[in-house]
């Protein structure tokens, strides 16, 4: 800034960077112990989604702040699916549970901006069998290390409805900072939707992956199977 009498005022600036844009996420398989995210295959994904996700089986509840579904029937959900076959931005991928090969949930990559170093989680469901398991948070894990370890972006995005406190839970719960909510910021099925924003930077992704890599241990498991101390407590040690 020049006021015309005196020398130019330094004004502060970010960080200088040596950045090159990274790549966008593909269609891509990722394997977990528990849990293989992969493309989503329309044909042979609609009956099983469907099933865990509507009445008598499912729970209609996922779709309370979706801005799709619930659906009419299972030819119905795989007209969506079928063009997310085909979707670049929203990315989606099945969730099938390795144990018996089932497909239990999406998600997917969103808001996808390459040359910030930018990308969301986001579209994110999980049917009653993969709810609350060590198979959906690894799901997560698995899109959150994928996004940052191979494809080396600067920062991951969680944004939800500002009511939808499982959610926000979640968020919390994966090591994601809460930045704030954005009033007004949508309308979703004729409702007002406003959003809270939370993101993961890779300065934070380090420490974060340590507390998974320990929630994951053996050693954090029990007889049952069942892991003995919180993620988030174990994340939260790591940042220390």
């Amino acid at each position: 800034m020049w006021n015309g009498m005196s020398a130019p005022v330094e004004l502060p600036l970010g960080e200088k960077l040596d950045w090159k844009p990274v790549q966008r996420p593909t269609s891509t398989s990722l394997g977990g112990s528990h849990v293989m995210v992969r493309p989503v295959d329309a044909k042979n994904d609609a009956a099983p989604l469907f099933s865990v996700s509507h009445p008598p089986d499912g729970d209609p509840g996922i779709w309370t702040y979706l801005p799709d579904g619930p659906y009419e029937s299972s030819d119905h959900l795989r007209q969506t699916l079928t063009w997310a076959e085909t979707s670049e931005d929203r990315l989606y991928f099945t969730l099938v549970r390795l144990a018996d090969e089932r497909p239990l949930g999406l998600a997917s990559y969103l808001r996808i901006t390459p040359e910030f170093g930018a990308i969301e989680i986001g579209h994110i469901w999980f049917g009653m069998p993969l709810q609350r398991t060590t198979a959906a948070t690894e799901a997560i894990y698995l899109l959150m290390r994928h996004a940052f370890d191979d494809l080396g972006y600067r920062r991951l995005e969680w944004k939800c409805n500002a009511l939808n406190a499982a959610s926000r839970r979640a968020a919390e719960r994966f090591g994601f900072t809460f930045e704030g909510v954005f009033r007004k910021h949508q309308v979703v099925k004729g409702r007002n939707r406003d959003t809270a924003w939370y993101a993961i930077t890779d300065d934070d992704w380090p420490a974060i992956q340590r507390g998974f890599d320990a929630w994951f241990a053996p050693e954090n498991m029990d007889d049952e199977g069942r892991q003995r101390r919180p993620l988030g407590n174990l994340i939260e040690e790591a940042r220390r």
